[in-house]
Formats: C-alpha cells, sequence, structure tokens
C-alpha cells in the first residue's frame, strides 16, 4: 500500500462536517454504503481512508479486487462493477456522532440513490446504522428479507478499526459471504 502523508491535527479539525464525493454508477454489481465519511476521508477525498481502517483489506480478503487496493486508488472500483456511498454525506469524527434523524434521512436520500442507479446489491457497511436509518431494530448481518428501491440488501460490519468485534480475517469472510451471494445471483 502506498504511504500518505497524515493530516495534521488542524486539517482533520477542520473537515469536519465535509463531504466527498460518491463513487457510482449505473448498474453497479455492488454499492457499499459507509456510515459517514470520517475525518481522514474528508481531507484526501478518499473512501474509507484512516489508516487502521478494514474496509480495503476486507474487499480484497472477500474476493472483490485481485489485489488489496489503497483508498487512492479507489476509481478502479467502477471498473470492477462497484461503488461507494455513504448513509450521511456530513463527516465526523466518530460514527456516534451522527443523530437518529441524520440516518433516517440518510436512508431516505440513499434510498432514491439506488433507484436512480440501479445497482444489483446495496451493502450497508454498519447493522447499528443499518437499524436505525431503515427502522430495522432486530436487524441482523447478511442478506436482508426486503429489496431497497428494486436492489438485494446486505448488511455487512463496520470495518472501522474502533470495531474490535470483527478481525481482518471475520471481516474478510463476512465480505466474502456478499461475494458469493453476488456471483451466483443468490442470497446464501
Amino acid at each position: 500500500m502506498t504511504a500518505h502523508p497524515r493530516p495534521t491535527r488542524d486539517e482533520l479539525a477542520a473537515a469536519a462536517d465535509r463531504t466527498i464525493p460518491d463513487l457510482i454508477g449505473p448498474g453497479l454489481d455492488v454499492l457499499f454504503v459507509g456510515i459517514n465519511p470520517g475525518l481522514w476521508s474528508a481531507v484526501t477525498g478518499w473512501h474509507f481512508a484512516r489508516p487502521g481502517n478494514r474496509f480495503w483489506p476486507a474487499l480484497h480478503r472477500g474476493g472483490f479486487t485481485p489485489r488489496q487496493l489503497d483508498p487512492s486508488e479507489q476509481d478502479e472500483l467502477l471498473g470492477l462493477g462497484l461503488g461507494i456511498t455513504n448513509m450521511v454525506a456530513r463527516a465526523s469524527a466518530r460514527a456516534d456522532e451522527l443523530s437518529a434523524a441524520e440516518l433516517l434521512t440518510g436512508a431516505e436520500l440513499l434510498t432514491a440513490k439506488v433507484a436512480r442507479y440501479r445497482p444489483r446489491w446495496v451493502a450497508v457497511v454498519g447493522v447499528t446504522a443499518y437499524r436505525v436509518g431503515f427502522a430495522r431494530p432486530k436487524a441482523t448481518f447478511g442478506p436482508q428479507p426486503e429489496l431497497l428501491a428494486g436492489a438485494r440488501l446486505w448488511v455487512l460490519p463496520n470495518p472501522s478499526g474502533l470495531n474490535a468485534h470483527f478481525t481482518a480475517e471475520t471481516l474478510g469472510a463476512a465480505f466474502g459471504e456478499l461475494r458469493a451471494a453476488n456471483v451466483d445471483g443468490v442470497a446464501t
């Protein structure tokens, strides 16, 4: 992976509430949905950019990319039929800084985005954000019974380094289950 300069404390502080562009196009195989951009992402403009975030390793371990991509290489995902957006657009240091109202509004905006771009699968990376945003308090990881604007829906663990419940291996396995369902066209 490429080493990037660390943002300064002032740069990170100034990045709060910024937004970053979606990585999206029509007809994707999977649209990954982060909770919201972290401050590192807001500084760099790259999704899941903070060192220690395990999205990129999990994406590779799960079989979605031929090698582990660096966040700076995120544009390569579109050619693989993959995209990234967020439930809430504004950056924060931690996802728990978001309100339930922001997650509910984010779910509505996500639904409209999915209707517009028509991905086959939508993969929300964060079960708590999914539960709150979509008012599904008992939702679990894996395939969901409902569709989202015609797309199949899957919930993955949050790859943040702050989520100690999942290791790089277990995250990779969770992503791999989605990959297997996406390739086969049916949820396993």
